[in-house]
């Protein structure tokens, strides 16, 4: 279980986080929205022990995040981040070496790794370039990289910072399956993104941060109908949230399962 209660964060003369109070363990994928500036970035940092609370802490199964390096060392086994930049996580110059970096350094057995980086190019669909040179590799492959690399600690919480940014319709498709694919062995994912549509689409719960505190939080339909809120965040509906608030159209969290209402439904109510 993941969770922070009370938890404040200061920069100096710049309070970023007041009292926070969350629930990573409630939701399979959890997001986190805001403005730029909000702190999400922020938050992100002290769940992995990067940053430590001035006020309050980071709770670990029930129990206050140990800061020590032994602590630190079993929490991001357990809990790992995956950057918005992936040329921020690459430290090798071929794939399955770094994929394998984070086992290596914890002494796990060869054929471990072996078992796990195979896997995990698999289900980030990289094998067909694992033996590419790095530099050679394109922005949204390298993050599948990143990625990888997170997904062989097999842990149980997978933070994800702006998973989508700077891929293309393709490639965020492509990221959404991946993140499907790790839900459905059931880890828990949270992801900090400005996509709204991701994250109304692939979430199950939400929590909205502004100016450092939290001003919404429950499922994707009960956060992203409040319209005057988000605006009030710095942020926009969803377009299915639009199409229900403004057209009056059911409240569908796919396109794929608005278009199958659309096919049976009686258009007159909109005009």
């Amino acid at each position: 279980m993941l969770a922070t209660r009370a938890l404040s964060f200061s920069y100096p003369d710049s309070p970023v986080l007041k009292d926070l109070t969350l629930d990573f363990s409630q939701y399979n994928v959890t997001g986190i929205i805001g403005a730029n500036g909000c702190g999400k970035s922020t938050l992100f940092m002290n769940l992995s022990g990067i940053l430590r609370p001035q006020n309050g802490e980071v709770l670990w199964n029930g129990i206050p995040l140990d800061y020590s390096k032994k602590g630190l060392r079993a929490l991001r086994q357990n809990v790992v981040t995956v950057f918005q930049d992936p040329d921020q996580q690459i430290f090798y110059t071929d794939v399955a070496s770094d994929i394998a970096f984070s086992l290596r350094n914890l002494g796990v057995d060869e054929a471990e790794i072996k078992r796990r980086t195979e896997l995990a190019l698999q289900m980030v669909d990289a094998r067909h370039f694992r033996d590419k040179p790095i530099q050679c590799l394109s922005f949204g492959q390298k993050k599948r990289v990143a990625i990888a690399g997170a997904i062989v600690m097999e842990s149980d919480y997978l933070l994800l910072d702006e998973p989508t940014a700077g891929l293309d319709p393709s490639g965020r498709r492509q990221m959404l399956d991946i993140i499907s694919t790790i839900v459905a062995q059931g880890k828990h994912i949270v992801i900090s993104s400005h996509d709204i549509d991701l994250i109304y689409q692939i979430c199950d719960g939400i929590y909205v941060l502004s100016d450092g505190n939290i001003v919404s939080s429950g499922t994707p339909q009960q956060v992203f109908v409040q319209r005057e809120m988000l605006e009030k965040a710095g942020l926009e509906q969803p377009w299915l949230a639009k199409l229900h608030s403004e057209a009056g159209l059911p409240l569908c969290k796919t396109e794929q399962e608005l278009v199958s209402i659309l096919r049976g439904y009686d258009m007159s109510k909109i005009i």
